[in-house]
């Protein structure tokens, strides 16, 4: 299976370039904290913080709106 990368500072995956986490990341997240789902949000939350904090300076001060659900949402639901 290819690697799914994220891009900084865009947020992007480097492979297939949507939105990362993508679904293949998400994937192989879930792999990675198989049985540790708290650690698993801990790590997103973090890297949701660093993605705002990005993602602001890229579009002119305003932060995207959609952040919650893209990092963490998805991870919840299950």
């Amino acid at each position: 299976m290819t690697e799914h990368p994220l891009l900084k500072p865009s947020w992007r995956c480097r492979t297939c370039g949507i939105a990362w986490p993508c679904s293949t990341a998400k994937l192989r997240l879930l792999g990675a904290y198989r049985n540790r789902r708290d650690e698993l949000i801990e790590h997103l939350t973090t890297l949701q913080a660093e993605a705002t904090e990005h993602l602001t300076e890229l579009h002119g001060g305003t932060p995207p709106d959609d952040l919650t659900e893209r990092f963490t949402g998805w991870v919840q639901a299950r």
